[in-house]
Order: C-alpha cells, then sequence, then structure tokens
C-alpha cells in the first residue's frame, strides 16, 4: 500500500442506492454488486481505497441489503483489505448526505474518504486517490472532491458540474452553464460537513455548494479516464473500454 501520511485510513461507501436506472441488472441484486470486467462495482471501489492506505471502510446498505452484506463479510472472512463495518439503512434508504451522518458514530472524529461504488477508471497509473490526499489541507478546506475533465469521463453530465480556481478551490456552474469537469464520486471531507444536517434522507450537493461561498470546497481533476456506470448501455460501454486496454 502507497497512500500519502495525510491520507484517512477510513472510508465510507455510499452501498445503499435502489440502482433503479441500472433495472434490470439490478432485479436481483444492489447496484453494488452489478459486475463490470468481472469484478463487482463495490469491490473495484474498496480495492482502490485499500491501495491508498484504507483499513477500514464503513458500507451502507439497503436495497438486497442481505445479499450485499454477504458478501462482504466474505470479503472480510477472506482477508481481503479494508476491514467492513456495516451501517445498515434497511429501514429507509437516507441519500448521501442522511447516510453519511448516520454512519458518523462508526467513522472517526476526523477526515475521512467517502466513495460511491458506480464509478470506474484506468489510465491513472494509480495516482488518483492519492492526489486527492496529497491535496487534503484541513486548515483550508472542508471538502475535497476527485473531479475530471468532461473529455476525459464517460457517462457523467455532458455540461459538467464545477470549475477549479488555479488554487484549487471549487465553483459550482450555474444554471445555462457549461463546466469543464465533473465530479466522479470521491471526496475527503471533515464529519462536520454533515454532522448538522437533517434528520432522515438529504443530499450532499446543498452543503458543498454553500461551503463553496466561504472557499471551503477544492478539488484536484489528475489525468485518467472515468467511466460513470449507471445504467446498463454504461456498463457495457465499461467493460469494452476496460478489455480493450487489458
Amino acid at each position: 500500500m502507497r497512500g500519502p501520511p495525510n491520507g484517512p485510513k477510513t472510508a465510507m461507501v455510499l452501498a445503499a442506492g435502489l440502482g433503479t436506472r441500472m433495472r434490470p441488472l439490478t432485479d436481483d441484486r444492489p447496484k453494488a454488486m452489478v459486475e463490470v470486467g468481472g469484478r463487482m462495482l463495490i469491490d473495484h471501489m474498496l480495492d482502490r481505497l485499500a491501495e491508498v492506505g484504507v483499513e477500514t471502510a464503513v458500507v451502507n446498505v439497503h436495497y438486497f441489503a442481505d445479499r450485499l452484506e454477504a458478501h462482504l463479510r466474505a470479503r472480510d472472512a477472506a482477508g481481503v483489505k479494508p476491514r467492513i463495518v456495516i451501517s445498515d439503512e434497511r429501514p429507509q434508504a437516507l441519500e448521501t448526505g442522511g447516510g453519511v451522518k448516520q454512519a458518523l458514530p462508526l467513522l472517526p472524529d476526523a477526515p475521512f474518504w467517502v466513495a460511491n461504488i458506480d464509478s470506474v477508471w484506468i489510465g491513472d497509473d494509480g495516482l488518483a486517490l492519492e492526489a486527492v490526499a496529497a491535496a487534503w489541507d484541513p486548515d483550508r478546506m472542508d471538502v475535497c472532491l476527485l473531479t475530471a475533465s468532461t473529455a476525459e469521463s464517460m457517462g457523467f453530465h455532458a455540461t459538467g458540474d464545477l470549475f477549479l480556481s488555479p488554487g484549487g478551490e471549487v465553483r459550482f456552474k450555474e444554471a445555462g452553464e457549461q463546466a469543464p469537469l465533473v465530479y466522479v464520486g470521491v471526496h475527503i471531507c471533515k464529519p462536520s460537513v454533515v454532522a448538522d444536517g437533517p434528520d432522515g434522507p438529504f443530499g450532499l450537493l446543498p452543503i458543498w455548494k454553500r461551503l463553496t461561498q466561504g472557499g471551503r470546497v477544492h478539488g484536484v481533476a489528475p489525468k485518467g479516464l472515468w467511466m460513470h456506470v449507471g445504467d446498463p448501455g454504461a456498463r457495457d460501454a465499461a467493460e469494452a473500454r476496460l478489455a480493450a486496454t487489458g
């Protein structure tokens, strides 16, 4: 394991989504267990996190929770890193912010990774997450996002999500704008980002937009090709690209 010295050792992995757009592939399994290139989406992300020194992953479960939990327990039993802790959302899926807030008792009182499970990538020489960790500066930021060029990504918004200043500060696009970068589903944040969030489901984006007003959201855009696996067609396109690169 490489991992910069300041890289968090714990991650929150968001795996509780219904995967509605992924049907029929999610008729009998959660989106996290859809395979791309012979590996489940959840395993792609957990393995990436392990490569940068993550020791513990808190994974939330909701849709087909028993099946996903069994898979994660089998990883643990086989000694595959990172160690898994389950955040149970069986009663209600809590969206991105609500899921992280519910898991706070399982997470450190220190910055941690947050990762979606529907992005895979190639061509970064294994350094994309290291770039996020190396950029992380808790004195200047509350959130540090992994972003990618719209030209170097597949399956994301063609009009982009955000801009980065020369110093790495994030500005989210306004209505009608086109932005050069997309958020690709991994970031580092402080627990305080969600600690004061409402009870029940809520998203992270509105919180990030408020934090940008004080310059507290930063990002990096390392090289690589990012693929958002959001529906069966995107899964097929990602598999074809992975196969083409060996």
